[in-house]
């Protein structure tokens, strides 16, 4: 569960991460990250399918991410995670445990910027047009970095709305994760208190604080 976490917060990070090799994916990605940088924030619930070729299974979890400025908050079955742009909650409802961290505000990742999502936007990636249908487009984006263990990352964007769809990431170690999104919202006005654990609605948690 931990490494479908990673996974998926890695997948959001690098949504809209393209090289400017393709002047057609990038007018679209550029169509896209405006639409989602205009919104008061990003809402998603999604199915997260693994494909193991090596260990011949497949997994998949759902769950929901809710992304506005600097915080956002990642529901997942057996892990919840909020951040409110300076402190990170990482709760386990099966150990009822919250672990309080506090990431390093020098770190461009998302886990520590999740806006960074959308101005790491021409970095590491080459990208490709590789298909536009009546519905939809999809883009192939390559790492530059040829040591990397990721071959691809695969966007399929909606049309005319540009709303996410599906992002399949695909790794040389034969683990396929594929994003597929069931509801893409750009209209919800979050409250602040969206992004902080809520100590009051957890009775007898545990709390680790490593700040």
């Amino acid at each position: 569960m931990r490494r479908t976490c990673i996974t998926i917060l890695f997948l959001l990070s690098t949504v809209i991460s393209a090289a400017q090799n393709d002047p057609e994916a990038i007018g679209v990605l550029d169509r896209f990250s405006a639409a989602a940088l205009a919104a008061p924030s990003v809402s998603m619930k999604f199915d997260a399918v693994s494909v193991d070729q090596l260990e011949g299974y497949t997994d998949t979890v759902s769950g929901s991410i809710l992304l506005s400025g600097n915080s956002y908050r990642l529901d997942l079955a057996d892990n919840i995670i909020w951040f409110n742009g300076e402190t990170s909650w990482n709760y386990l409802p099966a150990e009822k445990e919250v672990t309080i961290t506090s990431p390093d505000k020098g770190d461009d990742s998302f886990m520590s910027r999740p806006s960074s999502i959308f101005t790491l936007y021409r970095e590491g990636y080459k990208s490709r047009l590789l298909e536009e249908s009546s519905s939809n487009y999809v883009i192939d984006l390559y790492p530059e970095d040829l040591t990397s263990d990721l071959i691809r990352i695969r966007l399929t964007l909606s049309k005319p709305a540009l709303n996410l769809k599906a992002a399949e990431y695909k790794n040389k170690n034969g683990l396929t994760i594929t994003l597929h999104v069931k509801e893409y919202d750009l209209k919800q006005k979050p409250d602040p208190s969206s992004f902080t654990f809520q100590q009051t609605r957890y009775k007898g948690v545990e709390i680790i604080d490593m700040r």
